[in-house]
């Protein structure tokens, strides 16, 4: 037997493997976090990719926004914003500077949340706005997106002098990578501009897939929507498993993404042996707190798993399934094949909340089975939703073996999101 450690919730969770099934353990190969992490943030600002400095961008602006993650973002905001505020102050003293935090269509961060990711000295003395998607008073109108969809975003992000984010690139298994434009939608985006982004028939092309940028009109939404926003200028990192930086990229929107995109995309790729049963996760804590989320992780397992194989998905889904819509749409559903003809014949104007996630999650569940691993979550709502429930990788491998057999081969991806899979061979 072979112990295998796999990303779940905040403590990880190991499992004893037959070693005659696995084909291995496929990881992405980041080198270590940096050994000063605020100091690999100083760097970054120091030196800007193709953009004039922080500091300068401040001067004689009246005000500044900055975008930043939300609560189901791992983004190490405490070392970030800290020093975006400093150099903007350096630059401009007389600065009037609001956080906005970009929930795109998620419930509100809360005071514990937001403490806990910036720090008390940030929210005791900052300005902090929480975006909510279905304000309608607070949007204005930036045009028509590519897509067909009305843009509207935040008007506090479209009223200030200056407009900068921060967040984090991972791999995104529609949006190609996390990251840059992705602040602004959906980041800071209406519902409506949100739906029409994530419509049926985007979701559906090929190149709407992890790490793909290029041709994928998902992206091309959200540039548009990030250059209309006037968004000047981001600090985004690359972290590891332990969610620690390894690399920080700060500059210009799009080609400071794309330097970290590049970057990422050397150090994730990885190639992967098709498997009958493959174990993976949605990276522990914050992005497995629900089901909705954990979608991202069953992507890396679609990736090489063979047609009726299973997935076997570790996640900590203390926050249940994520979405009223999503949970209610897979209880009610008759078939997966059903469903995804459904979505289908939806036009881009006319997407549904949260139809995205459940549309490739269809897709996966009418090719696979997927177990959910959880110690933390609600196995009763699990299997509302269509899902298979366990404990313990174990006891969910047994179950796998009763599907595939004995003889099955097993492929483990300890962190689903934090790689771009391809089939080996």
């Amino acid at each position: 037997m072979k112990k295998v450690n796999i990303a779940y919730g905040m403590t990880g969770m190991s499992a004893l493997l037959p070693e005659k099934n696995l084909l291995g353990v496929f990881e992405s190969r980041l080198p270590p976090a940096v050994a000063d992490e605020a100091a690999e943030i100083r760097r970054a600002l120091d030196e800007p990719i193709d953009s004039l400095p922080l500091e300068e961008l401040a001067r004689g602006r009246k005000s500044c926004v900055i975008i930043a993650s939300d609560h189901t973002r791992p983004v190490p905001s405490k070392f970030i914003i800290p020093e975006m505020l400093r150099r903007l102050r350096l630059g401009n003293g007389q600065i009037d500077i609001t956080i906005l935090i970009a929930t795109g269509c998620h419930r509100q961060t809360t005071l514990e949340e937001l403490t806990a990711k910036f720090g008390e000295d940030i929210v005791k003395n900052e300005k902090i706005v929480i975006h909510d998607a279905d304000d309608e008073q607070n949007m204005i109108s930036c045009g028509t997106l590519p897509s067909g969809g009305a843009l509207r975003l935040n008007r506090l992000a479209c009223e200030t002098e200056l407009l900068i984010s921060e967040g984090f690139i991972e791999p995104h298994f529609f949006a190609g990578f996390s990251g840059g434009r992705k602040s602004v939608l959906p980041g800071i985006a209406a519902r409506e501009t949100v739906m029409a982004n994530h419509c049926a028939e985007f979701i559906n092309d090929p190149a709407a897939r992890t790490g793909s940028l290029d041709g994928n009109p998902i992206h091309k939404d959200m540039l548009f929507a990030a250059v209309k926003a006037k968004l000047a200028f981001i600090v985004n990192v690359v972290i590891n498993g332990e969610k620690k930086i390894v690399k920080a990229f700060a500059g210009n929107m799009e080609s400071a993404h794309r330097k970290g995109c590049e970057f990422l995309r050397s150090q994730c790729q990885i190639p992967v042996p098709p498997a009958d049963i493959v174990i993976t996760s949605n990276g522990g804590y914050p992005l497995d707190q629900n089901v909705y989320q954990a979608v991202k992780g069953m992507t890396a397992g679609e990736a090489v798993c063979r047609p009726g194989g299973v997935i076997i998905l570790c996640a900590g889904c203390s926050d249940g399934h994520g979405g009223e819509a999503f949970y209610r749409t897979l209880k009610e559903m008759v078939s997966p094949a059903t469903l995804l003809d459904e979505i289908s014949r939806v036009p881009r104007n006319r997407t549904t909340p949260d139809q995205w996630q459940y549309q490739i999650l269809a897709r996966i569940m009418s090719r696979y089975k997927i177990i959910i691993v959880t110690a933390d979550g609600d196995h009763q709502l699990i299997r509302e939703m269509k899902f298979e429930a366990a404990s313990s990788v174990e006891s969910a491998l047994e179950m796998a073996f009763a599907i595939v057999g004995e003889d099955a081969g097993i492929a483990v991806i300890p962190d689903g999101v934090a790689v771009i899979v391809s089939k080996a061979g």
